[in-house]
């Protein structure tokens, strides 16, 4: 059972969803404080810190001709991350990653080639269109923020296609590290503007160790495991629990209240997540390019 590497995606990817909503929790905590772009290049920066020590990506690195790719999936982790915390500076978290998921559900679109398949996608949808602001709670939301969500939602769809073809050519844990290096040379600057010496405060670097382990180092490292041992639509479909956990997440630690559908659409996600993960068990070995 436990030999099974589809069966360990499946766990890494849980695992990963859980941390990144606690990451983001906390994030939300330092926004009034540096802005939510001084808290991406912190969380950018004490995840490159964090990933560069455990793989030491110098020691067998890539060859030059995949640096490029690299480069790349690093850029769009750094975008992805500042538009989404722009995002949930500004709407709630729950309804926030419901939109950005967009972009996971439609490579899960694109990618299915079984009629089972969109089973569990309509389930995720009818999931997802009840988390979305629907009728009062719309008028409420911030247009912006709604935009920012979007934009993250396109990026998060390009970081699944990219990055299952960086962990084609590079060894996961060391595109990882050095992905995240990437994204750091770009947030960095961007944070340190907006946020200026408020960074360098001791109680905020802490928040930031936490953030950048919470938020990236951890779950951007067992995705990159998962990408490598499952097809990207069914990777794409298994990350419907983001909506879930972000709102549990939000009522738990944010006191962001669930009305009785929107309990509904957790559970629609949930089951579109299990029978995601039955097509992983039993489905063919055929990878996505």
């Amino acid at each position: 059972m436990f030999k099974n590497p589809k069966l360990w995606a499946i766990i890494a990817i849980l695992i990963a969803i859980v941390s990144v909503q606690l990451g983001a929790t906390l994030s939300k905590h330092v926004f009034p404080l540096v802005g939510s772009e001084g808290t991406t290049a912190l969380r950018q920066f004490f995840a490159t810190v964090a990933l560069l020590i455990v793989f030491q990506p110098w020691r067998g690195g890539p060859e030059r001709k995949h640096w490029p790719v690299l480069a790349l999936y690093g850029v769009i982790l750094g975008i992805m991350n500042l538009v989404f915390y722009a995002s949930i500076d500004r709407i709630p978290l729950g309804i926030a990653v419901a939109l950005e998921f967009s972009g996971p559900l439609a490579v899960a679109i694109f990618g299915s080639r079984k009629w089972s398949d969109f089973i569990w996608v309509g389930c995720a949808v009818a999931g997802l269109l009840i988390l979305l602001p629907w009728g009062e709670s719309k008028g409420a939301l911030d247009p912006v923020g709604v935009v920012y969500a979007l934009i993250a939602g396109v990026l998060w769809g390009l970081y699944i296609i990219v990055g299952q073809k960086v962990g084609d050519r590079v060894h996961g844990g060391k595109a990882v590290a050095l992905g995240m290096a990437f994204s750091t040379i770009f947030t960095v600057p961007i944070g340190v503007a907006f946020a200026g010496a408020a960074l360098w405060s001791p109680a905020i670097l802490l928040y930031g160790v936490g953030i950048g382990i919470l938020a990236s180092a951890i779950p951007y490292s067992l995705e990159m495991i998962a990408l490598k041992a499952m097809p990207a639509k069914t990777f794409g479909l298994m990350m419907s629990l983001e909506p879930a956990v972000a709102s549990l997440l939000g009522l738990v630690i944010l006191h962001e209240l669930l009305t009785p559908l929107q309990w509904l659409a957790i559970a629609l996600v949930i089951i579109a997540s299990a029978g995601s993960s039955l097509t992983a068990k039993r489905g063919s070995n055929d990878a996505t390019a």
